[in-house]
């Protein structure tokens, strides 16, 4: 089962569950890869989907921090359990120790010296990375590296 299927089955048995705390979060989620699909009148694939449960958890962590730095812990619990909701649809993340290993690799194989190869090296990072680890942070140790080497 894909993930799109899975995330419709999952939207389903919330539906007679009765589970309100799941249903909103996984309507949410339904209907951004929807709005999708009908901007780029196509069907997403596994990688486009999760792309976007990527994007709903960026968004719901940005929230967060905006509803705490507002006092607002009522709004900060609630995009956390959301935020559990969505984590549910990524693969298991890399520990620190991949991610380095993924960027020097990354590193080798684009021949990359300078910050100025930071694009090559990112390309070649994102498939590999994608729902497995935070992209800016892995931007962040991309640029210490190659500044520390050149």
């Amino acid at each position: 089962m894909d993930l799109k299927q899975r995330i419709e089955a999952d939207l389903k048995q919330a539906m007679r569950d009765k589970d309100r705390a799941r249903l909103d979060p996984l309507r949410m989620l339904r209907a951004a890869i929807q709005r999708r699909e009908v901007d780029e009148r196509t069907s997403l694939d596994e990688s486009q989907v999760l792309a976007v449960v990527e994007k709903l958890v960026k968004q719901g962590r940005d929230a967060a921090d905006q509803f705490a730095k507002g006092g607002r812990q009522d709004l900060v619990d609630k995009e956390q359990s959301d935020l559990a909701i969505y984590a549910a649809y990524l693969p298991e993340p890399l520990s620190d120790a991949e991610i380095q290993d993924l960027i020097a690799t990354a590193i080798g194989e684009t021949g990359a010296t300078s910050v100025k190869d930071m694009g090559k090296v990112m390309a070649s990072l994102k498939s590999a990375l994608q729902g497995r680890a935070d992209m800016s942070q892995v931007s962040r140790r991309v640029k210490e590296t190659l500044a520390a080497g050149s």
